[in-house]
């Protein structure tokens, strides 16, 4: 663990700036969406009770007609006329309650293909250090504020080895479970550009099967 990288996450002094000077120096791949529904979601930086910096974390609501259960950070597809800012930032007022407008927005992160054939495009947003979140229960089961130094952990991250692939499958151990792509990669990626500095590209880490349901 970058001890220098964890005490500056750790604290909400200076942590606008340091991450935004961090995405501004990433250049993004160009986008990856011909052919492809479009989608996006929030990485969205908040604090919780005892003060820490964290992102927000769902898990879709059981009813849902695709990925019900699964980790997801705010988002959904583009509606018309909508782009990925746009949309995030609608997405996560109608998930969970969380309403800034687009000057919160730091920057764009690199576009993920998932298996279900959408080209997500991660939206690393400023929600601010006090917020009150209120999930629609339509759409989430559970809110999580997921520490920005967990992340940061040396056991936070594995890349799987699968047979007959040049590629790993990537999985985070986060809130005592396991993640795996599309919104584990997102999540990596965050981490890597945004808290480490490294311009780290996640579109080969791969997601497993039962993630296109």
């Amino acid at each position: 663990m970058d001890r220098f990288v964890l005490d500056a996450v750790s604290t909400f002094d200076g942590l606008r700036d340091r991450l935004a000077a961090n995405i501004a120096r990433f250049e993004r791949h160009p986008p990856a969406g011909a052919g492809l529904k479009a989608a996006a979601v929030a990485i969205a930086v908040t604090g919780d009770e005892g003060g820490r910096p964290c992102f927000f974390l769902t898990r879709r609501a059981p009813r849902l007609n695709s990925h019900s259960g699964q980790w997801a950070l705010p988002g959904g597809r583009l509606d018309p006329g909508e782009d990925a800012i746009a949309a995030a930032l609608r997405e996560m007022e109608e998930e969970i309650g969380v309403r800034v407008g687009p000057e919160s927005v730091l920057g764009l992160l690199d576009d993920y293909v998932t298996r279900s054939g959408y080209c997500m495009t991660p939206v690393v947003v400023w929600a601010g250090e006090r917020v009150e979140a209120t999930p629609s229960p339509d759409e989430v089961a559970q809110l999580f504020r997921i520490p920005l130094s967990e992340t940061l952990a040396d056991d936070f991250v594995e890349m799987l080895p699968i047979e007959g692939s040049c590629h790993p499958m990537i999985r985070l151990r986060i809130a005592g479970r396991q993640m795996h792509a599309p919104t584990a990669a997102v999540i990596y990626q965050f981490r890597e550009v945004l808290l480490s500095g490294r311009h780290t590209r996640v579109a080969d880490l791969l997601a497993p099967g039962w993630t296109a349901r």
